[in-house]
């Protein structure tokens, strides 16, 4: 920020800083605050809401409420603080003498002499502009806000006859964004979606800070976020101002379609877009100051780069170029005093740079994430299959960034809520931009799809359509016409279906032209293009060497010259598998080859592998086959910044029991074992190439002992990060035992889950991974483990020199009632710092649970037990609910879930509960307390003296009764939550790991 606010709130007393949190949420737009708790605000200080308001909203518009505030609430001398402030860092800005590249821009250089002229002009301004002499400001030309579309359109009424219906058609042309049911309720969203950037603009905002504008302005940003829209919304807010005796016109040039036309002058090209023109000379037009121009696209201009800077003209009538007639626009040699509005991708922004002079750069960010949650909530009936379709497409990175796109919001919500209609998991489709662009292309164009009967030469079209797509992205050009057609062959009638479905749209601003839906749609189809086998692609309209080979795709080189090719190479990558290919032909019919993969592979172009996978941090690996291996050891040694690993490996793989096998297979398979392990090295040897791993999961896995011993001496050879380990069921046997060993003295371990039925002779090599003196183990889940009574015996030892574990998980082990005396003898060890134990589903009766009971009344450092799925009776229950009132229990969760307990041991937990001041959540689930012992429960959990704020129950949903109680308990202890456990057990079961890992 450019003022410091923290100081200036703590300068209010409480009654005015209640005061200034009232008069913040009245101010527009008031949606700025909605992301944050309304509880939130009121309970924080000065310090902690100047902490909420710069960390969490949006700079520009916390400067801008922040003095009207202050003006509000007549503490004039903090405005004054907070606008001096703001002038000194303008200043500042001013004498660096600097553009911003995005962002926000307040206040840009004034044509002063020195920095005392800059001081006086800023001092003397007020919301007319400069001094004597200086031409009036734009700020003063904004006539008033524009609720509405139909507002605008009715505010054109009276101008001279055909302008008004230019304007309008400009409007009514305004993109697929608004229109076409793209965006719910467009009207309302698009005035808080102009309204957002209009505060930043001088000729939108007559309330921006006094001072020396700039006449150009530049929308940057993706494609598909607005840009466009924005440019065509003020331009009907400039047309709309209009004064008597002064010449004030708009005009709205396109780059798309101009690029296509053919050489013409400036006089010529401004009488196409405004009627005006035609009446106005020259010397009119190049002294107006009431004059606009949207330069739309300029992204779109295909010149060599630096051309235009060289090519200058100044003459109305002489016939040039359109890029150069543009360039001289930029430039002011034509139309010097007018105000350029340009919107450009940022790709572009360094050819732009070298044309205008002090612009005021605005980045636009289309839809936020609270905007795309909104769509969703918009587009789907129900409001859970909304945020469940919201929640896909924020699991994955890369698609929720895409979501900036009103038409990628579309896209998913389109696809999605036919799979949600299905009771289908949408899941899959959201994993990568991929699989959901291959899902709506599948969906919406296929002969299936409702409404559409069969289709004659689809494979043909869809061929013909991507390599359309193909060519625009290398000619860096996204709009095509009936000559495009034509040379490939299909007419209108041909790509019906991708018309229908939305992929291909007619262009709203150049009639007679085409393009697709977004330009990750045109990406997506143009990597689908190198996938289609080589003959068909000669058969809708030759091989087109102009597009290259994916040798040239991939290229370096190619890539900095057209960014556009990089996101092509992402899907092409993608698209390279059996599933999605199978997927393709039998959609469409069409013949797709996977050569492309080993030209991926050998197109040595490391480089583009190691910027696909530069933003990847969560990998989750399913090798299914050998040749998902080959590839993924090629791919994963360039993944620097993973820092979380889920592997699986299919059976059939690797060669896992060598006696198993008749002798002539052995050999064969033992053949093809030695083969694959230098791939599987590669794989392996991300561990100690990549410093940033810190989870690694292997589960349902079926490794052979040569790929464990290899995968073990990777993790041991070098110095990693792992700190969380996962096994899972991973054959063979003594997998387990190999990752103990290496584990020994591993100091950045910190989590460790060993699960599955074959950890023969683990435990022993275990207790000496604890007792090691670097160990730092804090968390330790053993599931299902084979061993004996003394291996149990020496695990328990060993928790008594281990000064590091505070949690252990024994989920699904018969342990017993002597495992638990074992860990009695163990906890009550003065060293012991075990705070967290599970033991569920442990086999432990009434006399185990009497153990730990008397645990509980000692000194002892537990504060968390489950006890769930064992039998521990009335009596253990019994026994627990007395320890509970010992002042020395400091146990604040207990699980009991499904452990048999009846509605007469209500009364011992309710007598503990009436007594304990620790325990915060109780597990009672799949118990069946009935009515009698809810109501004995009720009595403790209605006092204010209960600390429990948790608290989880087997109900009836159809014992009215049961009902009204839970009621009466709730209006008497509000802060207690009841979580109600009534489906099936195993699937509903509170898991213990939330309280552990």
């Amino acid at each position: 920020m450019d003022f410091n606010l923290r100081p200036l709130l703590e300068q209010l007393e409480l009654e005015e800083l209640n005061k200034f949190k009232s008069l913040l949420r009245t101010l527009p737009p008031e949606d700025e605050l909605q992301h944050v708790s309304q509880t939130e605000v009121d309970e924080a200080n000065g310090q902690q809401l100047a902490e909420i308001l710069t960390t969490r909203c949006p700079i520009f518009w916390v400067e801008m409420v922040t003095i009207q505030v202050f003006d509000k609430m007549n503490r004039t001398d903090l405005s004054k603080r907070a606008k001096d402030e703001l002038r000194e860092a303008a200043l500042k800005s001013l004498q660096k003498n600097k553009v911003p590249l995005s962002g926000i821009a307040r206040i840009r250089e004034p044509k002063c002499a020195n920095e005392e002229e800059i001081q006086q002009h800023l001092e003397e301004g007020g919301e007319g502009g400069g001094g004597e002499g200086e031409e009036p400001e734009l700020t003063q030309e904004q006539g008033g806000s524009v609720t509405n579309p139909e507002e605008v359109t009715e505010g054109l009424e009276g101008e001279t006859p055909g302008t008004q219906d230019t304007y309008s058609s400009i409007w009514e042309t305004s993109g697929p964004i608004w229109k076409q049911n793209l965006w719910p309720e467009a009207s309302e969203k698009l005035h808080r979606f102009t309204q957002r950037y209009e505060r930043l603009v001088p000729f939108c905002n007559p309330n921006m800070l006094a001072g020396p504008f700039p006449h150009t302005v530049v929308l940057q940003g993706a494609a598909g976020v607005g840009k466009t829209t924005l440019a065509k919304k003020w331009m009907l807010d400039w047309a709309q101002d209009h004064l008597p005796g002064t010449f004030h016109s708009a005009f709205y040039l396109s780059c798309k379609g101009l690029g296509r036309q053919g050489p013409c002058t400036f006089t010529e090209l401004l009488a196409k877009k405004c009627p005006d023109a035609q009446e106005a000379s020259p010397q009119v037009l190049a002294q107006g100051q009431k004059i606009l121009v949207v330069i739309d696209g300029f992204n779109e201009l295909r010149v060599p780069s630096g051309s235009l800077i060289h090519d200058i003209c100044g003459d109305w009538e002489k016939p040039k170029p359109v890029p150069v007639l543009l360039g001289s626009l930029l430039m002011r040699k034509l139309l010097p005093k007018a105000t350029l509005l340009v919107t450009t991708r940022p790709e572009a922004l360094g050819e732009l740079r070298l044309l205008v002079d002090q612009p005021l750069f605005i980045e636009v960010e289309g839809f936020l994430e609270a905007d795309r949650r909104g769509y969703f909530l918009k587009h789907f009936e129900q409001q859970d299959q909304a945020l469940r379709a919201f929640e896909g497409m924020k699991g994955s990175p890369a698609l929720f960034h895409m979501g900036a796109a009103p038409a990628v919001c579309w896209v998913v919500c389109t696809c999605l809520k036919g799979q949600l209609e299905k009771g289908e998991d949408p899941a899959p489709t959201c994993r990568t931009p991929t699989s959901l662009f291959l899902r709506f292309l599948c969906n919406q164009c296929s002969p299936a799809a409702p409404g559409r009967g069969p289709v004659l030469h689809l494979p043909t079209a869809l061929q013909a359509l991507s390599l359309l797509a193909a060519r625009g992205i290398w000619a860096q050009t996204s709009l095509f016409d009936g000559e495009d057609l034509g040379q490939l062959g299909v007419s209108e009638s041909d790509l019906r279906p991708f018309l229908d479905g939305k992929v291909l749209q007619a262009d709203v601003d150049c009639e007679g032209c085409y393009a697709f839906l977004h330009l990750s749609v045109q990406q997506f189809l143009a990597a689908l293009f190198y996938l289609l086998d080589r003959a068909e692609r000669e058969d809708a309209g030759g091989w087109a060497p102009d597009i290259g080979n994916v040798r040239a795709l991939l290229s370096k080189e190619e890539r900095l010259l057209n960014p556009s090719l990089t996101p092509v190479g992402y899907f092409l990558f993608g698209l390279a598998n059996q599933e999605r290919a199978r997927e393709l032909e039998a959609t469409f019919g069409c013949r797709v080859s996977l050569d492309v993969r080993q030209e991926l592979l050998r197109s040595q172009e490391e480089a583009l592998v190691r910027e696909a996978l530069a933003p990847i941090t969560e990998l989750a690996l399913h090798l299914q086959s050998e040749r998902d291996l080959v590839h993924a050891s090629f791919c994963l040694r360039h993944g620097q910044a993973l820092r979380r690993l889920w592997l699986q490996v299919e059976k059939g793989i690797f060669l896992e029991n060598d006696g198993a096998s008749e002798p002539g297979t052995w050999a064969e398979r033992s053949q093809s074992d030695r083969h694959l392990l230098p791939f599987w090295a590669d794989l392996c040897s991300m561990f100690g190439a990549n410093q940033n791993l810190v989870f690694l999961d292997i589960s349902r896995s079926f490794l052979s002992t040569s790929s464990v011993r290899l995968l073990c001496e990777k993790i041991s050879s070098v110095p990693c990060s792992l700190q969380k380990v996962v096994l899972r069921n991973v054959s063979p046997a003594d997998a387990y035992q190999n990752f103990c060993v290496i584990l020994g003295g591993y100091e950045t371990l910190t989590h460790l889950t060993l699960e599955g039925n074959d950890q023969n002779n683990m435990l022993p090599i275990l207790c000496g991974v604890l007792l090691h003196p670097k160990c730092h183990l804090q968390y330790l889940r053993l599931v299902s483990c084979s061993a004996t009574a003394q291996q149990w015996a020496d695990l328990a030892s060993s928790l008594e020199t281990n000064h590091s574990l505070t949690c252990l998980n024994l989920t699904a082990n018969e342990f017993q009632d002597e495992g638990a005396r074992l860990l009695y003898m163990t906890l009550r060890h003065p060293k012991c710092i075990l705070q967290r134990l599970s033991l569920f589903h442990c086999n432990i009766t009434s006399d185990g649970c009497i153990i730990l009971a008397k645990l509980l009344q000692e000194s002892s450092s537990l504060t968390h037990l489950d006890l769930g799925l064992n039998h521990i009776g009335i009596t253990g229950v019994k026994f627990l609910c007395e320890a509970l009132k010992k002042p020395l229990c400091h146990l604040r969760c207990l699980w009991l879930w499904g452990c048999a307990i009846t509605p007469f041991s209500c009364a011992y937990l309710s007598s503990a509960l009436s007594s304990n001041q620790h325990l915060v959540t109780l597990d009672l689930g799949q118990n069946s307390l009935e009515y009698s012992g809810i109501k004995v429960l009720g009595d403790a959990l209605k006092l204010q003296s209960c600390p429990l704020q948790k608290l989880r129950l087997k109900i009836d949903h159809s014992d009215a009764q049961i009902q009204k109680l839970l009621e009466e308990i709730k209006e008497g202890n509000p802060k207690l939550t009841i979580e109600r456990d009534n489906q099936e057990p195993r699937n509903n079961r509170p898991s213990s790991a939330d309280f552990i890992f």
